[in-house]
């Protein structure tokens, strides 16, 4: 950072604390590059760059929030918070003073300036990979780099700042034929270049083989393995709205005031861990600056804990878990940052073995747009497989699963040994031994 900006956003700073008893500023800056294929061509190229200021006041027990998008008018930008601070909640917490952050290793440089002619050689070598198997194949693909930028500064002392970069790779191909649409598709991200597309073209390669049959499945209840991808669409949505604090307090989480108990299988434990090397959603601190930490949520089946920012965390009468989190310079909210849901023992090939008659689910369409605080899920089947006598046998077409988490995350169920990132969330596969499936068969 430079220093007339540090000056300037201490000039903020400054400016506040004599109209209020507490202030914090929050600057946060993005440069990023994405790189845009659609139909298999080049379809867009640009540099982004925004900034965020946010300053956030106690004035009068109230909270009072204004943002912008530069630091040109600090003074309209103080005066908008103190006006909205009339009206602004009652605050229940203390901005943090200095704290010792921990070393969260989230910076490349070579991610910040990785050559965007290479960028668009990757997607274009990406989607003639993925072509060389399927000509037919339609791809849209994405190829982004960048870097995020954070300023805390607060009337307390508190001050922190870092630096993390991001680059991902994604890819998604339709296919059709006739009245028939196949969606296949996967993604890479990390705070380092990723220029080994392998991993990449053997998934959607592999997704595309599997799909050459076609196989159909009668109504009934079902096993279900649930690929990681396939865990992230249907579980995870139910799963971290249970644990944020906001929801917890508002009454309506299922596991309100289950702590300590045993609500999910012994073979499930869960976590939300900001210390993650080179993930994208870690870093030292939270949008509040307080230190990042790894908050178990679930260990072998039992409920521990939930996740909290500073406001929250004080309306609940305990400690913020470091995850504050701002969308668009808004006030912090509890947001998880890397979800890990832990390994168990068994490899995907055996659970696929122990199956006689069951469902592989890849991708699930719309499985959140049910009951989610409930814990309620359910979808059609974007990409899918049947399984008969141990092997998968081909894609199934217009099936639904539904279930809810709280009975599917039972004892019965079986969790994998391998485990990969999808988005921000490190998961291995899941088998389900009893869901409701529907399908025409």
């Amino acid at each position: 950072m430079s220093q007339s900006l540090k000056s300037r956003i201490e000039g903020i700073l400054s400016m506040a604390k004599k109209r209020a008893q507490e202030a914090e500023v929050f600057v946060s800056s993005v440069d990023d590059t994405p790189v845009i294929f659609e139909a298999n061509r080049l379809k867009q190229l640009q540099t982004n760059q925004s900034m965020v200021v946010a300053l956030r006041i106690v004035k009068d027990g109230r909270i009072g929030l204004s943002t912008a998008t530069t630091l040109d008018d600090i003074t309209s930008l103080v005066d908008r918070a103190v006006e909205v601070s009339q009206f602004g909640t009652l605050a229940r917490f203390e901005l943090p003073s200095w704290q010792d952050y921990p070393h969260v290793a989230g910076y490349d440089a070579e991610a910040e300036t990785f050559d965007v002619d290479r960028m668009v050689e990757l997607g274009e070598l990406l989607i003639s990979r993925v072509r060389r198997h399927t000509p037919d194949l339609l791809c849209d693909a994405s190829v982004g780099r960048g870097v995020v930028s954070v300023y805390i500064l607060n009337s307390r002392g508190g001050e922190a700042s870092f630096k993390r970069s991001f680059f991902g790779l994604a890819l998604e191909g339709n296919l059709i034929r006739d009245t028939d649409m196949l969606f296949v598709g996967d993604s890479d991200s990390s705070c380092h270049p990723i220029e080994d597309i392998e991993r990449l073209v053997h998934s959607v390669v592999n997704q595309l083989e599997l799909s050459r049959r076609q196989a159909s499945v009668t109504t009934g209840h079902l096993p279900v393995i649930f690929t990681p991808h396939g865990v992230v669409s249907a579980v995870i949505a139910p799963l971290t709205v249970a644990f944020n604090g906001r929801v917890v307090l508002q009454g309506v989480s299922p596991l309100l005031n289950r702590k300590g108990e045993q609500v999910f299988s012994q073979k499930l434990s869960v976590r939300d861990d900001a210390t993650v090397a080179y993930r994208p959603r870690s870093r030292p601190c939270d949008d509040e600056g307080i230190p990042s930490q790894n908050t178990s949520l679930v260990a072998c089946g039992v409920v521990e804990g939930f996740i909290y920012d500073l406001q929250t965390a004080g309306l609940a009468g305990v400690k913020s878990t470091g995850s504050g989190d701002r969308v668009g310079g808004s006030l912090p909210a509890p947001s998880v940052s890397n979800l890990v849901v832990e390994t168990g023992d068994t490899g995907f090939e055996d659970m696929v073995r122990d199956v006689k008659e069951g469902l592989v689910v890849e991708q699930l369409m719309g499985a959140t747009q049910t009951n989610v605080l409930g814990g309620d899920f359910s979808g059609n089947v974007l990409l899918g497989y049947k399984v008969e006598n141990g092997e998968i046998v081909g894609r199934v077409k217009d099936t639904v699963v539904s279930g809810n988490i709280y009975q599917v995350l039972d004892g019965s169920i079986v969790v994998g040994q391998e485990a990969r990132w999808v988005g921000a969330v490190f998961t291995p596969a899941i088998l389900c031994p009893d869901l409701a499936v529907g399908g025409k068969g």
